[in-house]
């Protein structure tokens, strides 16, 4: 199974991500292809370049927005608004410019802060495959929804500006374009670190996180306060929240490649986006299931046969019984039985109305199971099923199915260990 992993020890914005995905492996002229299907090309340029950041070398990405002129490399636009100084505080940058450049500025640019129907508008009329629309939307959506709760607004009535800035549509069509070119089978991350402090917007100082990126983060572990600095963005927190099946600090898989997207603060830590791509170390399959007994020493011992068929029926997986010696010096018997949560109800249904007990223990076990598959195989004597067992992929056993081997022992009038020689010399023989 091919891995992607997130190492977030730094946090991650959008611009990393495609940084770290180049550096990977994603082939850049086709990023640049698919991106340029929106159609927004008036709007942007994209630079990328090698870069290197506390001896880390990676690769960083920049999108400059034509029309301003400046460099959105984190891209977060804390509702940042237009006054007569235009400033800008993006993802923790303090880009306070008074703007006395030669031409007159009377806000004749134009910042393009789209909201949800039209981005969904750009993304479903390009001509990106629709893997990539789906990935791109469902990012967005992410960023939509939390944007929409801090404001208290409806999702198609707020014009959010994170979500709307050309720099952060790109990010979020990259990350969608690079995830489909990995076309890797799982998509896991690290603890998410937030970083620490606090950052100004319009409505003046507020801490970090910022209030859009712990919404789009609940129920995803993170970490705060290893740098006075925002490290996550929305854009970067939508594409771990959209995407990434499991977050954990283990890296349990063999790693292939390694990838660096650098950013641009100079912090005590490398303010890099590391990813791995790898392959995941298959391990034996482990099941939660449950133990139900009941310890029995008034019950006729023939009933046990019975109520053994009955418990098979309705799902147990196991059952088995264990004499005992209760209080009082009672010979008893424990009626153990290994069921499944789904099963559960059904267990216990026929414990209670078939059996004297009154009630009993249940405690949860792992099961630890390698993998098996069944194949059927001709005999001189007929046709009988083997169950074969694998440990990391090696045969490492099987096992003739007892109720075939009956059955042709019967049929044949002979011995059932002459079925399963049989059977031992045909395996032999595969």
């Amino acid at each position: 199974m091919n891995v992607l992993y997130y190492d977030c020890f730094c946090g991650i914005s959008g611009d990393m991500n495609l940084g770290a995905m180049i550096d990977l492996g994603v082939d850049k002229e086709y990023l640049l292809e698919g991106i340029s299907k929106l159609k927004l090309e008036s709007e942007y340029e994209i630079h990328i370049k090698e870069s290197i950041k506390k001896g880390i070398t990676g690769t960083k990405v920049d999108v400059i927005i034509k029309n301003e002129g400046h460099n959105h490399d984190h891209e977060h636009k804390h509702d940042h608004e237009h006054d007569h100084h235009h400033h800008h505080e993006h993802h923790g940058h303090d880009h306070s410019h008074d703007h006395n450049h030669s031409h007159n500025h009377d806000h004749s640019h134009e910042h393009h802060h789209r909201g949800l129907k039209e981005i969904e508008d750009i993304i479903n009329s390009s001509d990106l495959n629709e893997n990539v629309k789906k990935l791109s939307l469902d990012m967005f959506m992410e960023v939509a929804k939390a944007e929409a709760k801090v404001h208290g607004k409806s999702l198609y009535e707020v014009h959010f500006h994170e979500v709307g800035a050309i720099d952060s549509i790109i990010d979020m069509v990259g990350a969608a374009i690079c995830l489909d070119y990995l076309k890797v089978d799982k998509i896991m991350a690290s603890k998410v670190q937030l970083g620490g402090g606090f950052v100004k917007c319009a409505h003046g100082i507020i801490p970090v996180p910022a209030p859009a990126t712990v919404e789009i983060l609940k129920d995803i572990p993170v970490k705060t306060g290893i740098v006075e600095f925002e490290t996550t963005t929305p854009t970067g927190a939508a594409i771990l929240a959209a995407n990434v099946e499991e977050f954990t600090d283990k890296i349990e898989f063999s790693i292939e490649k390694i990838g660096y997207g650098i950013g641009n603060r100079e912090l005590e830590i490398p303010n890099v986006l590391r990813v791995y791509l790898g392959k995941e170390i298959k391990k034996e399959e482990v099941k939660k299931q449950y133990i139900l007994e009941t310890n029995i020493d008034d019950m006729n011992p023939e009933l046990y046969g019975h109520v053994e068929e009955r418990l098979f029926e309705v799902g147990a997986l196991d059952v088995f019984k264990t004499p005992i010696i209760m209080k009082k010096g009672r010979a008893a018997t424990k009626l153990s039985i290994l069921v499944s949560d789904k099963k559960e109800k059904d267990v216990l249904e026929v414990i209670f109305k078939e059996t004297t007990s009154i009630g009993l223990r249940k405690y949860e076990v792992d099961k630890i199971m390698l993998d098996r598959d069944f194949k059927k195989i001709s005999t001189k004597y007929g046709d009988v099923t083997i169950k074969k067992a694998y440990y990391e992929g090696e045969l490492i056993k099987y096992k003739a199915e007892y109720e075939d081997c009956k059955k042709i022992a019967k049929e044949n009038n002979i011995p059932i260990s002459e079925v399963y020689k049989e059977v031992d010399k045909i395996v032999e023989k595969m």
